[in-house]
């Protein structure tokens, strides 16, 4: 077999693999894309007004310089880890705003996307660990009556808090998810499965 007839095999085989989605599937698909993108752009924005927020209140509040100077840095330092998030998150949004979905093939890409950027979506929650640690380490060291504490009290007290804190992020990261995405990308799942069968 010489390279051309190799060709001509994989040309046949591909357009044998990949049904067409025919436009009533596309209109379909539509409406939990559409969705998708709607609540990208709202936690987007929803998002930039709440770091906005907490920088008006940090430098609204009196505080001690300390106090205000480590709560400035973390919340720079979040930022930054928001945005790198928002970045990835964005190339889906393009992506899923332009959708050239014609193709099983190409439905199989955007659920590739879509279960990449929820893999994104749990780094994104388990990348605030150090910043709630930080958090709660200001937080304790800034209350007067901590000194007080015996160091086991002060060890059950930050343990504790660290521990419900983390349970809180996973819990609402899965609820978020699944709540403002899940659901769709479950239609464009059943969509996938039906143009499989």
């Amino acid at each position: 077999m010489n390279i051309d007839e190799l060709k001509n095999i994989w040309d046949n085989d591909e357009g044998q693999n990949t049904p067409e989605v025919s436009l009533e599937q596309r209109k379909s698909l539509n409406l939990p894309l559409e969705k998708i993108r709607r609540n990208m752009r709202w936690e987007f924005w929803s998002t930039v007004i709440l770091l906005a927020f907490v920088l008006v209140a940090i430098w609204g509040i009196q505080m001690p310089f300390r106090f205000r100077l480590y709560l400035e840095i973390l919340v720079a330092a979040m930022t930054v880890v928001t945005f790198f998030f928002y970045a990835k998150f964005f190339k889906l949004y393009k992506e899923i705003s332009n959708p050239e979905l014609e193709t099983l093939t190409s439905l199989k890409d955007l659920l590739t996307q879509f279960n990449l950027n929820k893999q994104y979506y749990l780094s994104f929650y388990i990348s605030f660990v150090p910043f709630l640690v930080g958090e709660m380490i200001i937080v304790i060291e800034s209350i007067p009556k901590s000194r007080d504490l015996p160091d086991l009290a002060l060890a059950i007290y930050f343990v504790g808090s660290i521990l419900a804190g983390l349970l809180f992020l996973w819990l609402l990261g899965k609820f978020w998810f699944q709540y403002y995405y899940g659901k769709y990308i479950d239609k464009v799942e059943k969509l996938v499965e039906e143009l499989q069968a």
